[in-house]
């Protein structure tokens, strides 16, 4: 089948590189000459595993190609996919205008036989709005328009895709279900549930979906913090409840609290959206108010730990490991809040283009022990695997201060303490050092202050 995506971010080039992949044939358009340029030479503007690889490969099988001009590259198109960006207004609701506007300047080139599928996250109802504009674009209402929306993890997002827990189809005629249905057979073929509704409901499986999932993120770090107060251990406690068949273990990892280009965006419309028809989402409200708080009282837990005009070293600026993406990312929160208080901030990101570009005021190093060299704290703010794998007699060889913040519970404490650190983490007894333990050096506080080597 040929088919086009319109917008060749993250989204739309995993989603053309996918389904050529999957046989089909994929123009991505973008109106940004330049980032088409270089895809053009499989250079990839966005840092996702594998998916440079897949590019590449879909190119030299002839089966993926470049465009800047949409016009064109619809008009004989069989179906044509929407990924265009939906940015948070500013009333915490969706900006529809890109969609909009793409769906318009396509609208009058579509052949008879296209269908027009939404691929972008949008609130529901949009999939019906976007009918009635080509509609009356075109003078008739010979495009049907349907809904698939996306369930991409970045980090995993190829794999996401050719191995989904299931595929959603929103349609209002069988047409539209039709051609879904056959651009997903392969997929199908192998086992992957296909889930086909109205466009409406397609629509809101997205959003709730994504809600469900950041409540449970929430939910743990209240647990964790719970657990804080009582010397409970929240991965023994997650463990605990993820086996349970109704909950799983999914996202019941406590941390910094969630962040990315999904989640808070994707909450804030949801719950502008129910504010909006009369019907409040008071717990959707009462999580993203949480997560703001739990980037700012995680701010002050490193403010508290280091001396006055201190160096801190935070390992990992981006939202979560295996993704260069900082958008609404805890580091955003917390490293302007360690400079206002008047802290030398180093960092290390195995990823750190976009972070560098966002966050100004701080040193940069090439690897990790070079962030925390001479550091009072060290702060680990993203699970890279490179920070798992840290030998703690070098880290602790490296630092000046003894006290380390693992924001992400990646480190064992009992082999950090052994090497003369204090170690904390979230939702679990602290560990020091023998020395410490039995009263030298353990001033009160929130955590243990750092102390000169």
């Amino acid at each position: 089948m040929k088919i086009v995506v319109l917008g060749a971010g993250y989204v739309g080039l995993t989603t053309g590189a996918c389904l050529a992949e999957l046989g089909h044939h994929l123009t991505c358009c973008d109106i940004d000459h330049a980032r088409v340029a270089a895809l053009r030479q499989a250079e990839i503007p966005i840092y996702e595993p594998g998916l440079a690889e897949l590019v590449s490969a879909q190119m030299t099988a002839g089966r993926l190609e470049f465009s800047a001009n949409a016009e064109d590259a619809v008009r004989s198109a069989d179906a044509v996919f929407l990924a265009v960006g939906t940015p948070s207004d500013q009333g915490g609701g969706i900006d529809l205008s890109f969609v909009m506007a793409a769906a318009a300047g396509i609208a009058p080139h579509l052949r008879k036989q296209a269908v027009l599928i939404v691929k972008s996250t949008v609130v529901a109802g949009t999939a019906q709005q976007i009918k009635a504009l080509v509609d009356k674009t075109r003078g008739n209402s010979d495009i049907p328009v349907g809904s698939n929306p996306e369930f991409l993890r970045e980090g995993s997002a190829i794999g996401d895709f050719m191995h989904a827990d299931r595929i959603v189809i929103g349609a209002d005629d069988p047409r539209t279900e039709a051609v879904l249905r056959e651009i997903y057979k392969p997929l199908v073929r192998t086992g992957i549930p296909l889930v086909s509704t109205r466009t409406v409901n397609a629509e809101l499986i997205k959003y709730a979906a994504n809600a469900l999932l950041a409540l449970k993120i929430g939910f743990i770090n209240d647990v964790a913090d719970l657990c804080e107060a009582v010397g409970g251990d929240v991965t023994a406690v997650a463990d605990g409840i993820g086996r349970d068949s109704r909950i799983g273990p999914g996202f019941l990892a406590a941390g910094p609290g969630f962040g990315g280009s999904c989640f808070p965006k994707d909450t804030r419309a949801f719950a502008s959206t129910g504010r909006q028809h009369g019907a409040p989402q008071p717990l959707i409200e009462a999580l993203i108010d949480g997560n703001d708080r739990r980037k700012r009282s995680l701010a002050q837990r490193i403010i508290d730990a280091t001396p006055d005009g201190g160096r801190v070293a935070i390992l990992g600026t981006s939202f979560k490991a295996n993704t260069d993406d900082v958008r609404e990312a805890a580091s955003l929160t917390i490293v302007p809040a360690l400079l206002a208080a008047g802290l030398d901030v180093h960092a290390h990101d195995p990823q750190p283009g976009a972070a560098k570009r966002l966050l100004d005021g701080i040193s940069w190093h090439e690897t990790p022990i070079g962030a925390v060299r001479s550091a009072d704290v060290t702060v680990i703010l993203t699970e890279w695997d490179e920070y798992r794998s840290l030998e703690p007699n070098r880290l602790a060889a490296a630092m000046r201060g003894r006290t380390v913040l693992d924001f992400r519970n990646v480190l064992a404490g009992e082999k950090v303490a052994s090497a003369g650190l204090h170690y904390h983490s979230l939702g679990r007894p602290s560990v020091v050092p023998k020395r410490a333990a039995r009263g030298q050096g353990t001033p009160a506080g929130l955590t243990i202050a750092a102390s000169p080597a």
